[in-house]
C-alpha cells in the first residue's frame, strides 16, 4: 500500500483520562535553554550576566536593567532555520524548517533620585516579552530495521509488564476506547488494526502474538512535525547602591502551546501467509498547552571602574500543563479485513506539573570605556531535579530522570568593539549535555556575530547565531525504541530596533 501521511484534525468527540505515558523529552523541552532575545544579546551569545544595559540581559541577571541611562525600548524579529540530518540503520535523510517570529519586545523605565543624602540613587522598572523556544520543526527519518518491528510497541501494552499486567480479550472486544486508560488504549489500537492476535478465543485471555512477519528487514520511517512556542513575560525591578552594588529581581510568567504530529510507517518485503499483513501506519497528534511561574535574583558589583562581577539565581519553573491527544492506525491487511482504525476521539488528560531545575550563574565583564567590552558567564544547572507531578502518577519517569540526568555546565563568552557609530560583536557558547551519558542528548556548541549602528537616540542591531547538537530520536516511546541519530543545525538571523525615550 502506498504510504500516506495523515494529519489528525481535532474533531467533536472528547474524553478525559488521568495520565498518558511521558518521556524525558517532554520535560527537557522546557528545561534546556536556547539562545533567544535581542540582536545585541544574541550577537554576543548571551554573555551579559555582568554587562546589563540590554532588555534581554535581565534573563541572565535581573540587576542588568540598572545600566540603562534613559527610558529604553527594544523590538526584535528573527528568522529561524533548523536543519536535521537523520541516520537510521545506514540510511541518511535530511529535512529543513524555516519560520519567522516577533520574538522579543520590552521597555525599561529609569528613575533617578538626585538627593545627595540618599545612597540608593537609582532604580529601574522593566517589562519584557521573549519567545524562549520556537518549536517549529520537522524531522524525517527512514531505514530498514533488521531486528525490531512496530508490533513490539503494541504488544508491550497488550501483554503488559510485571507492574502493569495485561489486558483481557474480553476488554478489547467489548470496551469503548474512551473508557480505557492510556496503556489499554494502545493495546486496543493494535488489536483493532490486526497487528496482533490472542493465543486463545477465551475472553479471559491476556496473551497475544504478533501478525507481523518474523524474518526482519522492516522498512520504517517517521515524520514528525512540531509547531508552537514557549513564551515568557517578565516584570523586572533593579536598584543601585552608591553606583557600586546593583540588585535586581524578576517575576516571570510562562505560557506554552505546542502541537506535535508524528507518523510512524512500517512495511514488509514478505507477507505472512496467514494474516497477509503488508504495512502499518501509526499516527499521533499531541497538543500540549499551559502556563508557569519562575523568578530570578541577581547582583552586580563594580570591583573597579572597568571590572564588573555578577551572580544570579534562577528558580525552577513550575509549569501547569495539559495534553490533548488523537491517535489512529492504518493497516494494509487484505486477508484479515484490516484497514483504518480511527477512534475519532480527542483524549483530554488531567493537568500535570513539570518542574525544571534551578540555575546559578557567575559572571565577569571588563569594560574598555566607550570602546568595547569582554564578558564571560558560567552557569550550573542540576537536571536530575527535573520532575513531573503528581509524583504518584509519574514515579517511573521521575526515577529515570533522577538517575539518568546530571549537573551540567553552560559557558557563554562575548565581546563588543565600538568604532564611531558602529558596533562589532562576537560570541561563543557551550552547553553541556544534561545526561550522565551524553550519547542520548549531546553537548551543544554555538557561535554568533553581529553588527550595530547607532543613530543617536536609537539603534539598529543585526545578529547571526549558529549552534549544533547531536541526539538520539526514537520513533516510539516504548517497545520499538531503536533510535535514529540526529544532527541538528540551527541558523538564526535576528534584527532589533532600540530607542531611548
Amino acid at each position: 500500500m502506498k504510504k500516506y501521511i495523515i494529519i489528525i484534525i481535532a474533531g467533536l468527540t472528547f474524553s478525559t483520562v488521568k495520565a498518558q505515558e511521558t518521556t524525558p523529552e517532554d520535560a527537557l523541552r522546557y528545561a534546556v535553554e536556547n539562545l533567544t532575545g535581542s540582536a545585541r544579546f544574541r550577537g554576543m551569545s548571551g554573555s551579559f550576566g555582568a554587562v546589563g544595559g540590554d532588555l534581554s540581559s535581565i534573563n541572565q541577571n535581573p540587576a542588568g536593567s540598572i545600566f540603562f541611562n534613559n527610558n529604553y525600548a527594544t523590538f526584535t524579529g528573527s528568522s529561524y532555520n533548523a536543519k536535521n540530518i537523520s541516520r537510521y540503520y545506514g540510511t541518511t535523510t535530511k529535512d529543513n524548517d524555516n519560520s519567522l517570529d516577533l520574538n522579543q519586545a520590552g521597555v525599561a523605565f529609569v528613575f533617578v533620585d538626585n538627593n545627595p543624602k540618599n545612597d540608593w540613587k537609582k532604580f529601574t522598572v522593566a517589562f519584557n516579552y521573549e519567545n524562549d523556544n520556537n518549536f517549529n520543526n520537522s524531522l524525517y527519518s527512514a531505514g530498514t530495521n533488521p531486528y525490531n518491528s512496530i508490533d513490539k510497541y503494541f504488544l508491550r501494552f497488550a501483554n503488559g509488564l510485571p507492574q502493569e499486567g495485561g489486558i483481557t480479550l474480553g476488554t478489547l472486544r467489548n470496551a469503548y476506547f474512551e473508557d480505557l486508560n492510556f496503556i489499554d488504549q494502545q493495546a486496543y489500537l493494535g488489536y483493532n488494526a490486526y497487528i496482533f492476535n490472542p493465543v486463545s478465543d477465551d475472553d479471559l485471555n491476556s496473551v497475544y502474538v504478533s501478525n507481523v512477519p518474523t524474518n526482519g528487514n522492516y522498512f520504517q520511517d517517521n515524520y514528525t512535525i512540531t509547531s508552537g512556542y514557549d513564551g515568557k513575560f517578565t516584570g523586572n525591578f533593579a536598584t543601585a547602591y552608591k553606583d557600586i552594588l546593583f540588585l535586581g529581581i524578576n517575576l516571570n510568567y510562562h505560557y506554552t502551546d505546542i502541537i506535535k504530529n508524528s507518523s510512524v510507517y512500517e512495511s514488509y518485503d514478505t507477507v505472512d501467509s496467514t494474516t497477509g499483513l503488508q504495512s502499518v501506519q501509526f499516527d499521533t497528534e499531541t497538543h500540549t498547552f499551559g502556563s508557569g511561574f519562575s523568578f530570578n535574583l541577581g547582583a552586580i558589583v563594580k570591583a573597579t571602574k572597568s571590572l564588573r562581577l555578577g551572580v544570579a539565581y534562577e528558580s525552577p519553573t513550575w509549569y501547569r500543563l495539559q495534553d490533548e491527544q488523537r491517535q489512529a492506525v492504518f493497516a494494509d491487511c487484505p486477508d484479515c479485513g484490516g484497514g483504518i482504525f480511527n477512534p475519532n476521539i480527542t483524549m483530554i488528560y488531567d493537568p500535570y506539573t513539570v518542574q525544571t531545575p534551578s540555575k546559578w550563574t557567575g559572571s565577569i565583564a571588563y569594560i574598555f570605556g566607550k570602546k568595547g567590552l569582554l564578558s564571560a558567564d558560567v552557569s550550573t544547572k542540576n537536571y536530575s531535579n527535573t520532575s513531573f507531578r503528581p509524583k504518584n502518577y509519574y514515579t517511573g519517569i521521575n526515577s529515570y530522570l533522577s538517575s539518568a540526568l546530571d549537573n551540567a555546565i553552560q559557558v557563554r563568552l562575548g565581546g563588543e568593539y565600538k568604532y564611531k557609530q558602529m558596533s562589532f560583536r562576537g560570541g561563543y557558547r557551550f552547553d553541556q549535555s544534561p545526561y550522565k551519558v551524553d550519547q542520548t542528548f549531546g553537548d551543544l556548541t554555538g557561535y554568533s556575530g553581529g553588527l550595530g549602528y547607532t543613530f543617536g537616540d536609537s539603534r539598529i542591531d543585526v545578529a547571526y547565531s549558529y549552534d549544533h547538537r547531536n541526539f538520539n530520536y526514537s520513533f516510539l516511546s516504548s517497545g520499538m525504541t531503536d533510535p535514529a541519530r540526529v544532527s541538528r543545525y540551527n541558523n538564526n538571523v535576528t534584527i532589533s530596533y532600540s530607542m531611548d525615550f
